[in-house]
């Protein structure tokens, strides 16, 4: 069975280094999509008990679950498609929605009305990324709309989000910083009060101190996964993805392997089936490109990547019951991605519900 080994310790270890990046900077613990594919409710413990106040989801479902599962601490949820249901509770239990728009705006408001209880908003600003985020152009109007709105909205911070942090030294981290502050300052222009700022996601958190202000939001960090090519900053990998050999055979030369034959043996080969596939987000572009780690060496991925197995060819000798390593330490998860045309996050939380978690690791 294919087994996600998370290392709790690795995830604590993870935050000091962040938080030696960003001396003195709150840090927000991202835990969306089950915080990477770790586990989001064990890793919010993990946060939590090493004194993070701030930790943020995409979804509002996402803060629910949080709430269901007993965090009474700070939560933001930042995005989602008009009628979601999950507004009015959010607003109820004090979750700290990020607003972009008008009509995202409107639905917390009538939450608020709704519930009695006073709306706690961040207003999103767009300085480059042009995703969600209000465009500057319509930002006055949004402000305006905000403070016609109180008493009924607490606007608990502004932010933004950089586009290009992962590639050190780019222009449009410092451009997109220069536009936040102009964006802050006309918002407090028109009466608005700020009480926090923040911009910087991982690599900005690592490498831009400039861009940290009161918080930053780190994510892909904490769990080990670099996230700028080339530099691992002393980040230790909290995921190690681990399956078993099935069985050995040996083939003759002019075999084809798997789906297609899209691979054949020049010579006589020895092939390990291995437990795991696409089904467990195993990608099937590894096909032919990626290698695990199988009793001391790295041994190629050959033919197509299947829905529950994959073959390597043996580079040494193996048996049934060996264990094989996907990704980890060597080879990590950037490495994997790397061979798949992807990035690293996508190899983590890609990781299926039917892989299951083990949890080491004292933090």
């Amino acid at each position: 069975m294919t087994t996600a080994i998370v290392d709790l310790g690795a995830i604590a270890h993870n935050l000091d280094l962040v938080r030696g990046a960003a001396p003195g900077i709150e840090v927000m613990g991202v835990v969306k999509a089950d915080a990477y594919g770790h586990g989001m409710l064990r890793v919010a413990e993990v946060l939590r008990t090493r004194g993070v106040n701030w930790l943020g989801v995409a979804l509002p479902s996402e803060a629910l679950a949080l709430r269901d599962f007993g965090d009474t601490g700070r939560i933001l949820a930042w995005l989602w498609a008009p009628g979601n249901a999950d507004i009015e509770r959010c607003v109820a239990t004090g979750v700290d929605l990020g607003i972009s728009n008008s009509h995202m705006l409107q639905e917390v408001v009538a939450a608020a009305a709704a519930t009695g209880t006073r709306a706690r908003l961040q207003l999103k600003v767009d300085t480059g990324v042009s995703r969600n985020g209000c465009s500057v152009s319509k930002w006055p109007a949004l402000v305006a709309e905000v403070l016609a709105a109180q008493p009924l909205v607490e606007v608990t911070a502004v932010w933004s989000h950089l586009a290009n942090a992962d590639i050190p030294a780019d222009p449009t981290v410092q451009e997109q910083s220069r536009l936040f502050d102009q964006a802050c300052a006309m918002a407090e222009a028109l009466g608005l009060d700020i009480p926090m700022r923040h911009l910087a996601n991982s690599p900005a958190a690592l490498t831009a101190p400039n861009t940290h202000y009161d918080l930053v939001r780190v994510g892909i960090a904490l769990y080990g996964v670099s996230p700028v090519t080339g530099l691992d900053f002393g980040l230790r990998p909290a995921m190690t993805l681990v399956s078993s050999v099935a069985s050995v055979k040996l083939i003759d030369a002019g075999t084809s392997v798997s789906y297609g034959g899209t691979w054949t043996a020049t010579q006589e080969t020895p092939i390990a089936l291995v437990l795991g596939g696409y089904a467990d987000g195993i990608p099937r572009s590894a096909s032919n490109r990626a290698q695990v780690y199988l009793n001391g060496r790295l041994h190629p991925i050959v033919g197509r990547v299947a829905m529950d197995q994959f073959m390597v060819a043996l580079q040494g000798a193996a048996s049934p019951g060996d264990q094989v390593v996907i990704f980890g330490q060597a080879p990590t998860a950037n490495d994997l991605a790397g061979a798949c045309d992807t990035i690293g996050y996508e190899i983590v939380t890609r990781i299926g519900s039917r892989v299951p978690r083990v949890y080491v690791g004292c933090p």
